[in-house]
């Protein structure tokens, strides 16, 4: 293919020879608007078409490549007349072999006898004979694209093929050498790494195994450097940012401790003093903690509120849904009140108050608050901690002496409301979330995240290197292992029998559905439906609950409560009780449609029971005949055979990838098309290498190429 128009990296694919409109809508479907974004548009796997074997060498079943000439090619009509199928007979100086195409009639008008023609293929016996049947093939030249070498397969969509990509992209990779290569020639040097247009070049049209590696490596290298140089300068920036220092008194801290009804686990009371030491420091902590689900992370949360209201500043923490900020309330509200803490509750409609009365006990004051008012006594500093939703980053919310902000569940959340959170502490009026303003009296919140989906090691150097990471590895005492069951089909009633003997022991029973109402496209179990198959067909004498989020807060509330309180035998509910839901009496978790969640989040749905006295279990039922879905079923015995979140998140990684990981894709960090976030070996051979950069250059002013790149990632995390 020739273009005959004067081309850059910034033409339109529309003005390309054999594009036009049809094909341009297709190539913009996958975000190929430019010349560039074609010769970055990476192939997804190779064909080795490399090797060329003799005629008389072939065998049948093996992928091979063969060379010769077109002794005869003729079409003819199938015995219904139906299909047209185009018969050829090549050879070469060892041998014919008879070749088959079916539907290409047009294939005897573009091969004719005597062209020398290169074919790939797998060959198999036919009556009697070896033949190619459908090979890929391409007449012999010094450029060829298909055939004869090792072939790149695209990312495909419908209409558009890996062999049209090949015959577009081929032509253009004269113009790699317009593409800015963002590395200095010393790092380049320094790890060994090929320049940017001979990667592009090679990733595409490699002319060996070993080219190829390099492409690869180098390319790698790349994606994830600018992710880690955005990480690491983010970090470094803000042990430059000012914070109030809370000052650790550990009469207090040891009073606080005293007072709960437990003993802290050893991992709780590591973290707890790297917790303590971040606060103490004149520039905001960033730090993670992470622990598996029951491990006890809320405790520790609130023992850094403790000590930061009783040193006289506000806390906030921030919680992904309404359900789970009216349980935090209350459950903090029974540790902090007593000290004489004053607790605000804020959602998107309602506003609540817990504080001590005159006799030192716990009181709701005034239920009914209008958020106006709660909102007033937060910026006047008579609330010492807030808890909420996302409506904590309200444009109208302002603290008084805000110096620590907490995220449960930090992931779930938009990076734009977590920076609005961090920055909550003196945001004038107008202020909107993506605006970075120094807060008013130069001091920014120390800042803790918290999640129980166990984080990989190498999600923890990439998509949260920004943060410092405590591991809570230790479940306290009690916490009972849970039986794990995958149900086929022909074993749901024994399931359901099995649900009735508990509940009439005095049991409780989650249901988790993937969705609210039947899609017509999936076929899964509609929260809605189950509902109603549940409480009139198999459970027609129990108090069957039904839970979704599009219901109201107050109904939500009303219906948690109830099951909480035993007036409800069975809850069903969409993911919406993922996190957070704290039901000891609940002792049988079912998840239909099973297939459909990640190993993660089903870890997470498991870790909804298990937390009373009672021997729990999880019961996944699947849509899917596993009895012949081997992959469902491996993957799902995954989580049937282990308990260990931090192995099943590196499985959930490996088989789904960082976006689906995440719950919610976060622009820029699952857009790798060469690197793997699996790869930890490679993330700490590039970490190290983003590290040595900065220390010669933290502000990348030797690279403006670089620079922007990493710009617009950290302006995605704005």
């Amino acid at each position: 293919m020739c273009y005959n128009i004067p081309m850059n990296l910034n033409t339109s694919v529309e003005t390309l020879s054999g594009v036009g409109a049809n094909y341009a809508k297709k190539l913009h479907k996958l975000g190929l608007n430019t010349v560039e974004d074609l010769l970055l548009y990476y192939p997804r796997r190779y064909e080795d078409f490399s090797t060329i074997v003799p005629i008389s060498k072939t065998r049948p079943g093996e992928s091979i490549t063969i060379k010769g000439n077109i002794w005869q090619i003729a079409n003819k009509k199938s015995r219904n007349r139906r299909m047209t199928i185009t018969e050829a007979v090549v050879a070469d100086d060892t041998g014919t072999m008879k070749v088959t195409w079916f539907n290409q009639p047009f294939l005897t008008k573009s091969l004719k006898m005597g062209d020398e023609i290169v074919l790939a293929g797998k060959p198999e016996f036919n009556y009697g004979q070896i033949v190619m049947i459908s090979p890929a093939w391409e007449k012999l030249s010094v450029d060829l694209k298909h055939v004869g070498r090792i072939v790149p397969v695209y990312p495909e969509t419908e209409g558009l093929t890996s062999k049209w990509l090949r015959y577009q992209i081929k032509p253009l990779l004269k113009l790699v050498f317009n593409i800015k290569d963002p590395l200095p020639e010393t790092l380049k040097k320094r790890e060994g790494l090929t320049d940017l247009p001979s990667a592009v070049r090679a990733i595409h049209f490699p002319n060996n195994k070993l080219e190829l590696a390099e492409a690869r490596k180098r390319l790698a290298f790349d994606e994830l450097f600018i992710i880690l140089l955005s990480g690491l300068k983010q970090k470094m920036g803000m042990a430059k940012e000012k914070a109030v220092s809370v000052p650790f008194e550990e009469n207090k801290a040891k009073e606080f401790v005293d007072s709960l009804s437990f003993s802290l686990t050893n991992a709780q009371k590591r973290v707890c003093w790297e917790i303590i030491k971040d606060l103490k420091k004149d520039h905001p902590m960033n730090r993670l903690v992470q622990g598996d689900v029951g491990s006890g992370k809320t405790i520790v949360a609130a023992f850094a509120m403790y000590l930061v209201a009783k040193a006289k500043y506000q806390a906030v923490l921030m919680a992904p849904t309404e359900i789970l900020a009216k349980q935090h309330f209350d459950g903090l509200s029974k540790v902090l009140v007593p000290f004489g803490l004053n607790i605000g509750l804020i959602t998107g409609k309602e506003a609540q108050i817990k504080r001590q009365n005159s006799k030192g006990k716990i009181q709701n004051c005034n239920l009914k608050i209008k958020r106006g008012e709660l909102i007033k006594l937060i910026k006047e500093g008579d609330i010492d901690v807030a808890i909420g939703t996302h409506a904590l980053v309200s444009d109208k919310l302002e603290f008084k002496s805000l110096a620590l902000a907490i995220v449960d569940e930090q992931h779930r959340f938009g990076v734009d409301q977590r920076q609005a959170l961090r920055k909550r502490s003196g945001l004038g009026e107008g202020s909107t979330l993506q605006e970075r303003v120094e807060p008013s009296d130069g001091n920014f919140p120390h800042f803790l995240s918290m999640t129980a989906t166990p984080i990989p090691r190498s999600l923890q150097l990439t998509i949260f290197g920004d943060l410092d990471v405590s591991v809570i590895d230790e479940l306290p005492p009690g916490r009972q292992e849970i039986t794990t069951k995958l149900v086929s089909h022909d074993k749901r009633e024994a399931a359901y029998e099995f649900i009735k003997k508990h509940v009439s022991d005095g049991r409780q029973c989650f249901v988790i559905c993937p969705l609210v109402k039947e899609s017509e496209k999936m076929d899964l179990k509609a929260a809605t439906d189950e509902h109603k198959n549940l409480s009139e067909n198999i459970f027609p004498n129990l108090k069957v609950g039904l839970l979704h989020g599009k219901m109201k807060s107050k109904e939500k509330e009303e219906i948690m409560n109830d099951f909480k309180m035993g007036k409800c035998d069975i809850l069903v509910s969409t993911s919406v009780i993922e996190v957070g839901v704290d039901v000891p009496n609940a002792s049988i978790m079912v998840i239909e449609g099973a297939e459909r969640f990640g190993l993660a989040q089903l870890h997470q749905f498991r870790g909804r029971v298990g937390r009373g006295e009672h021997k729990s279990y999880c019961l996944l039922f699947t849509n899917t005949n596993t009895n012949f879905d081997t992959t469902t079923t491996k993957r799902l015995n995954t989580l049937v055979t282990n308990q260990d979140g931090f192995k099943l998140a590196e499985s959930d990684l490996e088989i789904r990838g960082p976006g689906e990981f995440m719950g919610t894709r976060q622009s820029g960090w699952s857009d790798l098309k060469i690197a793997k976030f699996t790869d930890i070996k490679l993330i700490s051979k590039v970490r190290d290498a983003a590290q040595w950069f900065l220390g010669k250059d933290p502000e990348l002013k030797t690279v403006p190429v670089l620079k922007e790149k990493v710009e617009s990632i950290e302006y995605a995390r704005e």
